[in-house]
């Protein structure tokens, strides 16, 4: 289950690509210069408002994404309105505009390439199942984008210059498939399996198509294949075959040159992710050989001279310029911190969205320049972040920690688990940490086992022990946090959202007498129910983790199910669900509370109407409020005495 973050509307790569985007990692993002203010308030409210409240309700804007072909035409998210929508920009005359208006809010968008249209998918409260919509990019009424294509959960979508556009769908009943879908006509099939799949890119004279996909059942590790519009196939790119194993491949883009059939794809031959360029048509491949000892994400400079490269190493992002001629990469300069998105402008020009644990985000370009600026208030800034590294039995984990100005430890401290699993904590800003530490408590976020970020051993270390390995790492981590003076051993709060929920619930029961209070938010609860009621992508890295299904390995689900341990939960108990998750479905999470109430453990369940998480400002600002009063409640003093009835 992909991590929940604060939604940013932001794709959680280092680059966005505008020529073709997944549903999940698309164009987002910001705010308008017209919408003043349900994010933001007035300058009287906002002045009464505590700093953490105000960290969520600033105006946020994300990387505008931009239409190859008119790239004055830019899409992006904003918070502007209180709830995260689509907004256009169109930067010859500065006008900007909502797109999107929905209770639940939109992030998921594409611009056409010739910038006159803007598609985004139309889910229902936040089921992330349904049907991609188009609006003009001047602006009109939504009309339906495919005809013939029923609801689904996204695949990737791929759209090209004649109009021409591929769809990728997932469905329980049909598995994964592929439809592309001609001006005028109705969509035809090309793929099909039942194994996850997805759309890639389509190359830029709209005859290849590049797609991702695990038929060879490693959910973890995709293989390449590049297809004709009919579906015949020109070329295959799979390094788990020839007695290799967990090589995964991933497309990053076509060359941005008509005629051009390179590919750059993302390898992992060397222990980590990095670029190569495939000619599919030569079959000839060049690794590029870049000595930069993190993971390498890249795409094209416009004019297919270059690569913009993002290098993500110990939680920190560089970008680099790789001329594709002479070899030779030179450093950009940016400021320490992370990159949550880059892209490289018609001009030569680097677009970036950068922030620190610190400082807030901001849009900036390799110029100097600020390029989108949000209006209204800004977000106050929080505490920098120190690198902590631990040994622990599978190797150094790593570590973020922040820490209140000027506090002196023991400290209550809250361990903040990611989503994922593959995914990593960076050193970004974060309102929810930072709500924490206004609070008086220290956060420590781990990157355990499976995180991403630390080499391809790291990521990929999960397998049939899921959970219990990542929770070895966080106690490691948690053993420093005591002996060191940080951390009140009495005054532990476990926290996470999705797999770092799914982490709090089964690190409170297996280690019972270790955290005082533990905060799950859209947690895997019991992870049989949940294999069976969650969005059929999800299934086969299920099952690639755990080595089969419940049905072939059901030992290896109910040693790493929360449920197995639900009668040994000692600490008070706060869950978050939305009750339209497709990713950490309700029912197994009601099938977990049944239980915590039958033996009268201390819990509270907040159920809300969304899905995995909520794109509206007021209602993550509520849930983090909750959070923060059950903790405040059921927290030992600093005497070590615990509330009555915690």
């Amino acid at each position: 289950m992909d991590g929940m973050t604060e939604p940013t509307g932001l794709p959680e790569s280092s680059l966005s690509t505008a020529s073709s985007a997944s549903a999940s990692a698309s164009a987002s993002a910001s705010a308008s210069a017209s919408a003043s203010g349900s994010a933001s308030g007035s300058a009287a409210s906002w002045a009464g408002l505590p700093d953490w409240e105000k960290r969520f309700r600033a105006p946020r804007v994300s990387l505008p994404d931009w239409a190859e072909d008119a790239p004055a035409r830019a899409l992006f998210v904003s918070n502007a309105t209180g709830t995260y929508e689509l907004y256009a920009w169109d930067r010859d005359t500065g006008g900007q505009r909502q797109v999107t208006d929905r209770p639940n809010g939109t992030t998921d968008g594409v611009l056409s390439p010739d910038g006159e249209w803007i598609w985004w998918f139309a889910d229902t409260d936040g089921d992330e199942f349904g049907v991609w919509m188009r609006q003009p990019f001047a602006g009109g009424p939504d009309e339906p984008a495919v005809a013939g294509l029923a609801a689904s959960y996204p695949a990737g979508l791929a759209l090209g210059r004649d109009g021409t556009a591929v769809v990728g769908r997932s469905t329980e009943e049909e598995g994964t498939t592929v439809h592309v879908v001609r001006p005028g006509g109705l969509p035809v099939e090309i793929y099909r399996h039942r194994e996850s799949a997805g759309v890639g890119d389509l190359s830029r004279d709209g005859t290849l198509v590049a797609l991702e996909h695990t038929e060879h059942g490693d959910a973890m590790h995709a293989a390449l294949r590049v297809v004709r519009l009919d579906g015949s196939l020109v070329a295959e790119l799979d390094d788990t075959k020839g007695g290799t194993k967990d090589l995964g491949l991933t497309v990053m883009g076509f060359a941005p040159v008509e005629g051009d059939g390179r590919l750059l794809i993302g390898h992992q031959r060397r222990g980590r992710w990095e670029p190569m360029i495939w000619d599919v048509a030569s079959g000839r491949e060049t690794e590029l050989g870049l000595d930069l000892p993190g993971d390498v994400g890249a795409e094209w400079f416009p004019d297919g001279s270059g690569l913009l490269i993002a290098h993500d190493f110990e939680a920190r992002t560089e970008l680099w310029r790789y001329d594709i001629a002479s070899g030779r990469l030179t450093r950009l300069d940016t400021p320490a911190g992370s990159v949550s998105g880059a892209t490289a402008r018609p001009d030569g020009s680097v677009e970036y969205l950068w922030s620190s644990a610190a400082e807030p985000p901001v849009v900036r370009s390799s110029t100097g320049a600020v390029v989108l600026d949000p209006p209204g208030p800004k977000a106050p800034p929080s505490v920098a972040v120190e690198d902590v590294w631990v040994d622990g039995p599978g190797g150094r984990v790593h570590a973020l920690v922040q820490r209140p100005e000027g506090a002196a430890g023991p400290l209550p401290t809250v361990f903040d688990l990611h989503g994922g699993p593959a995914w990593h904590y960076s050193d970004t800003f974060a309102a929810g940490p930072a709500a924490w530490l206004d609070h008086g408590y220290a956060v420590v976020r781990v990157n355990y086992r499976g995180s991403t970020g630390y080499g391809r051993e790291w990521t990929d270390a999960l397998r049939h022990r899921v959970g219990l390995i990542e929770l070895e790492d966080v106690t490691a981590v948690r053993e420093w946090a005591v002996s060191s003076g940080l951390a009140d051993p009495e005054r532990l709060v476990l926290t996470g959202g999705s797999w770092g929920g799914y982490l709090t619930l089964l690190g409170l029961g297996t280690q019972p007498d270790v955290w005082a209070v533990g905060i799950a938010d859209v947690p895997v609860a019991d992870y049989v129910t949940a294999y069976r009621d969650q969005m059929e992508a999800l299934r086969p890295l299920d099952r690639t983790l755990f080595g089969g299904s419940p049905e072939e390995v059901p030992e290896r689900f109910r040693a790493s199910s929360p449920i197995t341990y639900v009668d040994e939960v000692r600490a008070p108990v706060y869950i978050a669900a939305g009750l339209n998750d497709p990713r950490c479905p309700i029912r197994q999470v009601e099938n977990y509370v049944e239980r915590l109430a039958a033996r009268g453990a201390v819990h509270e369940v907040y159920r809300y109407d969304a899905g995995h998480g909520s794109l509206v400002v007021e209602e993550r600002i509520k849930q983090v409020r909750q959070e923060l009063e059950f903790a405040a409640r059921h927290l030992p003093s600093a005497t070590g005495t615990r509330p009555e009835g915690g």
